[in-house]
């Protein structure tokens, strides 16, 4: 059995990082998808941000059954269905399959991505938390980098559908550690009045968490779409090899993805105040600030050193943040609705966030009819990127807001009750 706190974080570090390899393979081998099946730049945005409908549908639920039941068999069960699905992905012939395994995986996904950080907060002590936090959330640029830096080499060298069925594997591995895991014994604060709809409700009554959230969702939203659409743009406005950017967007966000939780953890735990929530938020606002124009700077670059230079600018302040706002997620409310907290959280980011980025910015660029060929030009892509510096900047306005606020967490706490989870 897995009872140590330590083995328990590296556990679901290692899940995380698969995590998000699995999420950010389609990214890598997008272009070849798009050839492969005769989609265009709306519908291949849509294979990209698929997973995310699963992702936020389910979210909720599993916020919910966190909150109620012990969590190592929601997550085990989530790990084995986004696997199963990645591989999946790999056997589509058609838009629509290849739809369908996409929302599977996001609703794997959300088992894990919901429940797992609630875990990694109560198995930590006051000293370490930031410190655990950003451990487990390095795993985030590192896993995504490696999305695209194996996606990559494999489409390259056999085909994109190999990229799936390679991808798969390590996670159904990794479900099965899962079921050997000890989980914490922790409070919870029980009614069965405020189950359901009443707990979210609850929720958005705080202004702190609210406006952290508003934040996240912007941030979200420009996060997804240089994601899904950084290498597009590299191989036809800025002519590189498709292999060649994937690489090179890889290494530069495994880099600035590492450095930045750190930055981030480090900053956040010794910004000046009490109020670490408030000091966290503060550090996010910052990172929006210098964000915002450096990823402005970035899609006016006329090279690619010049693009990848100002992103790795725009993606370190972007990484600094991660750490202190998932944090201030979880501290602005009561224990007993943190699972939840997160859940609502992942809904909201993903429904007005990712979800709707990769295929508008994909939307714009059909409109303008934009060639998928490389050193094609791709105005319309260019244009709708621009949405991206604009929603850095409108989260750096919330997260300000937010971090002026005193932290609302005590609002109308419930009664103690044991749970072992």
């Amino acid at each position: 059995m897995i009872r140590r706190p330590v083995l328990i974080l590296t556990l679901l570090t290692a899940l995380n990082l698969i995590n998000y390899l699995d999420r950010f393979l389609v990214m890598a081998v997008g272009p070849r998808i798009q050839e492969s099946l005769h989609l265009g730049d709306a519908q291949i945005g849509w294979v990209e941000s698929a997973f995310m409908l699963g992702y936020f549908l389910t979210s909720p639920i599993f916020g919910w059954l966190g909150d109620r039941y012990p969590r190592k068999g929601l997550i085990a069960a989530g790990v084995a269905i986004w696997s199963i699905a990645t591989v999946a992905s790999g056997f589509t012939h058609d838009f629509a399959t290849m739809i369908i395994a996409r929302v599977a995986v996001g609703i794997g996904e959300a088992s894990y991505a919901t429940l797992a950080p609630t875990i990694i907060e109560e198995i930590s002590d006051a000293r370490n938390k930031n410190r655990w936090l950003a451990i487990f959330y390095v795993a985030i640029p590192v896993g995504s980098a490696l999305g695209f830096l194996l996606g990559g080499l494999l489409e390259h060298r056999y085909g994109w559908r190999s990229a799936f069925f390679i991808a798969g594997g390590p996670g159904l591995a990794l479900a099965l550690v899962t079921a050997l895991m000890v989980e914490p014994r922790r409070q919870a604060r029980v009614a069965e009045a405020r189950l359901g709809l009443a707990t979210y409700l609850d929720l958005a009554r705080r202004p702190a968490y609210r406006a952290a959230v508003a934040g996240y969702v912007a941030q979200t939203f420009a996060l997804g779409g240089f994601t899904a659409w950084a290498v597009p743009f590299l191989y036809r406005k800025l002519c590189l090899e498709l292999h060649v950017a994937n690489f090179r967007f890889g290494l530069v966000t495994i880099v600035t993805g590492l450095a930045g939780t750190a930055l981030g953890s480090y900053l956040a735990d010794r910004w000046p105040g009490e109020d670490r929530v408030r000091a966290g938020l503060r550090v996010c606002a910052w990172s929006a600030i210098v964000g915002a124009p450096v990823a402005l700077l970035a899609l006016f670059a006329t090279s690619a050193p010049g693009f990848l230079a100002a992103l790795a600018i725009c993606e370190l302040a972007i990484f600094a943040s991660v750490v202190p706002i998932n944090a201030a997620v979880m501290r602005t409310v009561p224990t007993h609705l943190r699972a939840r907290a997160m859940a609502a959280s992942i809904f909201a980011i993903h429904l007005f966030g990712d979800l709707i980025s990769a295929p508008l910015i994909g939307r714009l660029s059909d409109s303008f009819g934009d060639s998928l060929a490389k050193c094609s030009g791709a105005r319309g892509l260019q244009l709708g990127m621009y949405l991206l510096p604009a929603a850095i900047a409108v989260s750096g306005a919330f997260w300000w807001r937010a971090s002026s606020r005193p932290a609302d967490a005590s609002l109308e706490e419930l009664p103690k009750a044991d749970v072992v989870g």
